[in-house]
């Protein structure tokens, strides 16, 4: 089917000899009613502009604009994809704009006008990373609106996870302190070429206007990964030598030195952290 006048997604990929590369992540999204019911997450895109990450063929970056994207700023590190989207853009004159390059190393920033969404059904090895450096940024409310991101269903399970749930970790904590998020949908391995060997999601993310509870990012980061990388140790093993008195902090934060991390909710994680600023301050 098409959603554009454009070809179908098949028809390009084979126009263009556009095989899935493995080394860069590739698995493309071929079915057009999907990729519209994606862009449809983030809500009304009319006045818009999206940064899109790896659109290959094309299939999402078609959805956004078809669904009203007032720009879509699409960055593609597979050259082969280039001729593709160009097609795209004289389809969509003034409203798509493609930048060749890695987005690892792309500051997009100048190439939008707020307010901005992030849309992407991002390359597997990269798409961890790139949730990372959006939720870290130097300052907070950050410069998106809304995330809508496709992952592996694993990973997508470890962003929305909660206290007790076997996904919950260092992802969980960092995107339920600054965001909102939900799975907005599921997608079995069919529905890509060449099909991976596991389910995908779409999480959607929208910030907070500041973080749920206050805490010094930095320190934050140190007491969950530190009481993450011994999950099934007590706290006060798992965080031997956070500070000298792990212990009295620890129930300074309100939680119990026997608790283990993955039964600590964010709430807790933030007033350890205090904690233990206050001690490294004293």
């Amino acid at each position: 089917m098409t959603i554009d006048g454009l070809p179908p997604l098949r028809e390009v990929i084979a126009t263009h000899g556009l095989s899935a590369r493995k080394a860069l992540g590739q698995n493309f999204l071929l079915d057009l009613n999907l990729t519209a019911k994606i862009a449809r997450v983030p809500g009304d895109l009319s006045g818009a502009d999206v940064l899109e990450v790896g659109p290959g063929p094309g299939g999402l970056t078609r959805g956004l604009l078809a669904e009203g994207a007032r720009k879509v700023l699409a960055i593609e590190k597979d050259a082969r994809c280039l001729p593709a989207l160009q097609e795209i853009q004289q389809a969509y004159p003034g409203r798509l704009e493609v930048i060749s390059g890695d987005a690892l190393e792309v500051d997009p920033l100048g190439h939008l006008q707020g307010p901005i969404h992030v849309a992407a059904n991002l390359p597997y090895n990269v798409g961890t990373e790139l949730l990372i450096r959006w939720l870290t940024p130097a300052q907070w409310p950050p410069f998106w609106a809304g995330l809508t991101l496709m992952f592996q269903r694993e990973v997508a399970e470890r962003i929305v996870a909660g206290p007790g749930d076997k996904a919950y970790g260092r992802l969980a904590i960092l995107a339920g302190w600054k965001t909102k998020a939900r799975i907005a949908m599921t997608l079995a391995p069919e529905a890509f070429t060449p099909p991976p060997k596991v389910h995908s999601a779409v999480v959607h993310l929208i910030p907070r206007p500041e973080p749920l509870f206050p805490a010094n990012p930095d320190i934050l980061e140190q007491v969950v990964a530190k009481a993450f990388n011994q999950r099934r140790k007590m706290l006060r093993a798992s965080l031997k030598g956070l500070v000298p008195d792990v212990e009295d902090a620890l129930r300074e934060a309100g939680l119990a030195p026997t608790e283990r991390a993955e039964r600590v909710e964010i709430e807790g994680f933030a007033a350890l952290a205090r904690a233990v600023e206050a001690r490294r301050k004293a």
